[in-house]
């Protein structure tokens, strides 16, 4: 399903990669990441070649509610603990300065992107305790943050607020950054070997290569599957609701996300981990909320986003593994891509230049590891990771085939064989092997998104077997 964002910007096309070509940088992925760290390092003078699997800005950015903030959730008590505050002030200092640096580009470089200034909120309407920790934590780090009760959210709540964040229209951005750079859309990596960045149809050779593809697709080096997982969420952009001057986010694990744009209201929740959505309604949650507060409202557009959840909470950006010292990474973002992609833009374009990227940036280094902050983590993720294995090999299928009903889907036996079943409207059958082909996790059906979706590490494919989302590179049977 289309977002507001793609049903409100045109973005120019690009060809695809057909030959071999040479270029100082090639960076996989077109994202808000990618295209920034590409703007960036074109304005110094390198030669770049971007390359998209699909096209520029169809991935995170097009899904995005687009809050340009430093205030990530219930962040900075929890990197003070599990870190410490000298950690959470670098955090701290560096999304401060991506918000700072993000409006000084839009203004420098006269981008059309419906900018807009406004304090971000976080927000609970259960007990204030944690959001009184933040506000504390927040304080001692020198932010600009302020406890309230008088929000505009359509019921009574405590509010933690931080002042001048922003919000925009990010594919009006990118449709900016586009101009003059050197891009191939559909053109989906299959491998890279030292600087050559091979696909179906050619090949990028480049002195370094940055991976800003939302999840990194090659498992050795770096091993970034087994330091985070994936989430979903949904949005639905409302006319008729209230427009609101802030952005808001709750702290529950039920917090609804609210931000408006132009006539719309973007109403989000319903987050959960991939592939752990078997019984749905995460869209009809968001449509009972918005019958509840606005009953007069309509549903102008419905979509849903992943992003990569990091074990520690804190995004991977810098050199991808020690044993590839041209390969650079940004990963990690944790549904915070609009301030962290400019992070990441700063830190990957200085290193790719061979300058010393932001002091700030040493709390986002790929190789660290924070033992306190992982260990729980590390674990929850171990855990799926078995149980998506054990699946394929020990569960039998959950229903026949026969009981499956039109515009639903299971994994269901077949013939005596364990497989992914999906019965359009018209009662014709789709099946897949339900097998990910990245490390062989049972995949979930998503009623949803009626997607088979990987619990493992966030792989996701249509009724047909296509690809829609990576670290897997191929099909389904």
């Amino acid at each position: 399903m289309d977002s507001i964002w793609t049903k409100t910007a045109a973005l120019p096309e690009f060809p695809m990669l057909d030959g071999d070509y040479e270029a100082d940088v090639a960076i996989i992925g077109g994202g808000l990441a990618g295209m920034l760290t590409a703007s960036f390092l074109r304005r110094a003078g390198a030669e770049v070649t971007v390359i998209e699997a699909n096209r520029v800005g169809s991935g995170q950015t097009a899904g995005t509610t687009a809050k340009l903030t430093a205030q990530h959730g219930l962040k900075y008590h929890q990197l003070t603990e599990d870190f410490s505050p000298e950690a959470a002030g670098q955090y701290a200092r560096a999304n401060l300065a991506a918000v700072e640096r993000l409006r000084r580009l839009v203004r420098e470089w006269d981008i059309d992107c419906d900018f807009e200034d406004c304090d971000s909120f976080l927000y609970t309407t259960g007990a204030p305790g944690p959001l009184e920790q933040e506000y504390g934590a927040c304080k001692a780090l020198g932010m600009d943050v302020y406890l309230t009760h008088d929000t505009e959210l359509p019921f009574s709540a405590l509010a933690l607020g931080l002042r001048d964040q922003a919000r925009f229209h990010p594919l009006k951005l990118l449709a900016a950054l586009a101009d003059g750079l050197t891009i191939y859309e559909h053109s989906r990596v299959l491998d890279v070997e030292e600087g050559r960045v091979m696909v179906e149809g050619g090949s990028v050779t480049a002195k370094t290569v940055i991976f800003t593809c939302h999840y990194p697709f090659l498992n050795v080096p770096g091993y970034f599957f087994a330091r985070q997982h994936q989430e979903r969420s949904y949005v639905l952009a409302l006319e008729g609701a209230k427009w609101m001057k802030g952005c808001y986010l709750g702290v529950e694990e039920d917090g609804l996300s609210f931000r408006s744009w132009g006539p719309y209201l973007l109403l989000g929740g319903g987050a959960h981990r991939t592939g752990d959505n078997r019984k749905g309604e995460k869209y009809e949650m968001l449509r009972q909320a918005a019958r509840r507060y606005w009953p007069q409202c309509r549903e102008a557009a419905a979509w849903s986003a992943q992003d990569c959840i990091p074990m520690d909470g804190v995004p991977y950006i810098g050199q991808y593994a020690e044993s590839r010292p041209d390969w650079l990474v940004a990963t990690g973002f944790q549904k915070w891509g609009m301030s962290s992609s400019v992070v990441a833009a700063e830190v990957l374009s200085a290193m790719a230049l061979g300058q010393t990227p932001p002091a700030d940036s040493a709390v986002f280094a790929p190789h660290r590891f924070k033992a306190g902050a992982s260990a729980q983590q590390l674990a929850e993720d171990a855990a799926c990771s078995i149980k998506g294995l054990s699946k394929r090999f020990l569960e039998p299928g959950r229903i026949s085939a026969g009981h499956i009903q039109p515009g639903h889907g299971g994994v269901a036996e077949v013939d005596g064989e364990k497989l992914g079943v999906y019965r359009d409207e018209k009662g014709e059958l789709h099946t897949v092997i339900p097998k990910c082909p990245h490390m062989g996790c049972q995949l979930e059906w998503n009623p949803d998104e009626k997607s088979w979706d990987c619990p493992c590490h966030g792989s996701r494919f249509d009724i047909y077997g296509r690809l829609l989302t990576g670290p897997a590179q191929a099909n389904l049977p």
